[in-house]
């Protein structure tokens, strides 16, 4: 079995920055590839970033909305992996999810993850 659990979230400026973390325990090596969702109130939950299990810098995917502004890593060997979110805007308030998946390929659909965290909110004040 693999557990994922964050931190990180709170509260930010219009344009500042935050850190999330997301720590791995169980099997992970059934889980190459992990990613991070969020959601708003009212609002679908929406992809945002993902990466796999790669040699250094694995593979990685961005939702346009956060592209160029937020940048996903990991550190294997922490079994960590990490959203660092730059010019953060009222927009990006949301309950941020770690999940993790089976897949080799930097998926971006909520199917294709198994493994969920229980979020982190962030808030970015107007």
């Amino acid at each position: 079995q693999v557990q994922v659990v964050e931190s990180g979230g709170g509260l930010a400026q219009t344009g500042g920055s935050l850190r999330l973390s997301c720590t791995a325990s169980g099997r992970t090596i059934g889980r190459p590839t992990m990613a991070w969702f969020r959601q708003a109130p009212g609002k679908e939950r929406e992809f945002v970033a993902t990466i796999t299990r790669g040699r250094g810098v694995g593979l990685t995917n961005y939702a346009d909305s956060v592209k160029g502004r937020f940048t996903i890593s990991r550190d294997n060997a922490k079994n960590t992996g990490y959203l660092q979110m730059n010019s953060l805007q009222f927009e990006d308030t949301a309950v941020y999810y770690c999940a993790a998946s089976t897949k080799t390929w930097p998926q971006t659909k909520r199917q294709d993850y198994d493994v969920w965290g229980q979020g982190t909110q962030v808030t970015v004040s107007s």
